[in-house]
């Protein structure tokens, strides 16, 4: 009997611990098949358990779901989904995995966006590698309620928001993302920035407006604060600004090399060879060399500037007319001996 009672006490102890080594197998052993470093999950809002397990076999990301499964119900995550994107590690357990994604610690993803002419443009940059439907940005920023609240309408709009890289989480929202760039912005409108602003009597908005002028003019930074000068000083004596990149904007042909005489008569607001001061809003979005340009434009007495005609990207600046139609004389030969006619 003796003999027996021990032999039964044996056998439960093994299969104790046999069902003790499978359990702890579930939870802490490895349960992670790809080869990589890491691997990322995404997680959309508004997901329920079912969908994370549909995005882990989809994506065969584990070797086992079955204890994957087991484990999120034994530490409650079934309930508790969070949205957002996490990075898995190739050494990671269910119990890991369960406590990652039940954590909500997200791995942030970086935007930027620069170059950018229309809001469809930049809606599709900067949500590239975000959650949010470009589309819905749209809509979001051509909003007048919406940005009106934020001291913007839609013309304006598109200088709120100033390129540079950015930290933000996968799932951020379209109006988080919103309030997240009218942070920057406030941000990058410092106190020494208002003050020059105040002092050359434009707002925040006509600055970027001014700026985006100057952008499109050069690409040569420092030759920027000389163009804003430009601008600057035909602002001042009540000149008609005739930017060329202001009319190639109002008929919307970016494709345009040489402004012709029939493009300088399409009737926009944003046509400066017709109507007087700045457009109604920013041609393109300013970078931050172009607004600093502007803020700490050059003092001279130019109020003429064509682009030289060696194509260097750099131009001959004139205080007369005359001066200034020699040169422009100039480019228009090169611009003929390359065969650019439009």
């Amino acid at each position: 009997m003796k003999k027996l009672i021990f032999l039964i006490i044996i056998i439960v102890l093994s299969l104790a611990t046999i069902y003790a080594y499978l359990i702890y197998n579930k939870i802490y052993n490895p349960n992670i098949i790809f080869n990589k470093d890491k691997e990322y999950i995404y997680i959309p809002t508004d997901s329920d358990f079912n969908d994370v397990v549909f995005i882990l076999e989809n994506k065969k990301l584990v070797k086992d779901i079955a204890s994957f499964k087991w484990v999120a119900e034994k530490k409650h995550y079934i309930n508790k989904v969070k949205s957002g994107r996490y990075k898995l590690k190739s050494n990671m357990s269910n119990n890991d995995i369960v406590d990652l994604l039940r954590s909500g610690e997200q791995e942030p993803v970086n935007i930027s966006f620069n170059n950018v002419r229309t809001i469809p443009e930049l809606a599709g940059k900067i949500t590239k590698n975000l959650e949010v439907d470009s589309s819905q940005f749209v809509k979001l920023l051509q909003n007048n309620k919406f940005i009106l609240k934020y001291g913007f309408n839609r013309n304006t709009i598109i200088s709120m928001f100033i390129p540079n890289t950015y930290e933000l989480y996968w799932n951020t929202s379209k109006q988080d993302l919103f309030k997240r760039m009218a942070t920057e912005y406030k941000k990058f409108w410092n106190t020494e920035r208002k003050t020059k602003a105040k002092k050359l009597a434009l707002s925040q908005s006509q600055i970027s407006t001014l700026a985006s002028i100057v952008q499109m003019e050069t690409i040569k930074n420092d030759e920027k604060p000389i163009v804003a000068g430009v601008y600057i000083n035909r602002l001042k004596k009540g000149m008609l600004l005739q930017a060329d990149p202001t009319v190639i904007y109002a008929v919307g042909d970016f494709s345009i090399k040489r402004v012709l005489k029939k493009h300088l008569s399409v009737n926009s607001p944003y046509n400066t060879y017709l109507h007087k001061g700045l457009p109604p809003g920013p041609i393109c979005i300013p970078n931050i060399s172009s607004i600093d340009a502007v803020l700490n434009y050059k003092h001279h007495n130019y109020v003429f500037f064509c682009a030289k005609e060696d194509f260097s990207g750099y131009h001959n600046f004139a205080t007369t007319l005359h001066q200034h139609n020699i040169n422009a004389r100039k480019f228009q030969r090169a611009l003929n001996k390359r065969k650019i006619y439009k």
